[in-house]
């Protein structure tokens, strides 16, 4: 019997088959599942994510079905009573995804000129200087990230933003998304477990492009903004 795992806040659901998960999502969300179908099967070969098994659409909706890795998502049960672990994983789980997809060979973007749908001019989004492009997730938040039984990092699901960026794109929602999962004080843990010293500025101003991308397109209100955060 499919069984619900998941309810987005824009009316998409999935829903869990035995060893395979159904992704149902209605067309007016501005939520992709081709997009996400085609960085699957180009992030499949050379990373641990769900395998696409088939997809298809109508006038009303979009399905996507991939196989399930085996663990557990980190904001499960199993991890949520375990924030030290998950945070190493977590951590450890993106260095590895950032380490295993080769940017020469990527075709997709998500650089903040491409996030923003380059409706400000680039001299005004103020972007921090790149310290090292990587093919970053594009949603590293803590349930994307699957958590094998022993604590290893077993692989990542919900791949539809990924693309080519700094990887501070991801770091900064990852090590975010931390506190609103688990409680303060495990962004040490994330960071230690990546493997770099936070960047308070590069930090910044990506959580700042996380929470309002949607909303640039006013050069002026993006610039006032940064300079409040003091980031410009």
């Amino acid at each position: 019997m499919p069984r619900l795992v998941w309810t987005n806040e824009r009316g998409g659901t999935t829903f869990r088959i035995g060893d395979r998960f159904l992704k149902w999502n209605p067309r007016n969300t501005g939520i992709d599942l081709d997009a996400e179908r085609l960085r699957l099967e180009w992030a499949v070969q050379y990373h641990s994510v769900p395998r696409v098994l088939g997809a298809g659409a109508d006038e009303e909706a979009q399905w996507l079905i991939t196989s399930a890795l085996r663990g557990s998502g980190a904001v499960t049960e199993a991890w949520i009573g375990r924030p030290l672990e998950a945070a190493r994983a977590i951590g450890r789980g993106l260095r590895l995804l950032h380490d295993a997809l080769p940017v020469a060979e990527c075709p997709f973007q998500w650089a903040v000129q491409a996030r923003v749908g380059h409706r400000v001019a680039t001299e005004e989004l103020r972007v921090p200087p790149v310290d090292k492009l990587v093919v970053c997730h594009g949603d590293p938040c803590s349930p994307n990230t699957i958590i094998a039984d022993d604590g290893s990092p077993a692989g990542h699901v919900d791949m539809g933003s990924l693309g080519v960026a700094d990887r501070w794109a991801d770091l900064a929602v990852a090590s975010m998304n931390l506190d609103y999962n688990y409680g303060a004080g495990w962004e040490d843990a994330f960071f230690d477990a990546y493997g770099i010293r936070k960047d308070e500025y590069r930090v910044g101003y990506y959580r700042f492009l996380w929470d309002n991308e949607d909303s640039i397109g006013v050069s002026s209100v993006v610039t006032r903004e940064l300079g409040l955060l003091g980031l410009r």
